[in-house]
């Protein structure tokens, strides 16, 4: 199976939702898009730091990322 995206947003928002689904033992992956627009030398604000998991994760994770998103 595939990485699927489940958060794009700010980097504090990213850290710590991947707290929250770390807890729940889901393991994430983290793509930021404002270090690797720097090291590019462009500037890059919207949907600056991505947030993923495993597919086959996905039952697990659901109810975490919706009593996130219910949080924000």
């Amino acid at each position: 199976m595939g990485l699927m995206k489940v958060f794009s947003g700010s980097e504090v928002l990213a850290m710590a939702l991947q707290e929250k689904l770390e807890e729940a033992e889901v393991a994430t992956m983290k793509k930021d898009n404002i270090q690797s627009a720097r090291l590019g030398g462009f500037g890059n604000a919207d949907l600056a730091v991505e947030l993923f998991i495993q597919e086959t994760d996905f039952a697990k994770a659901n109810p975490v990322i919706e009593e996130f998103r219910m949080s924000i």
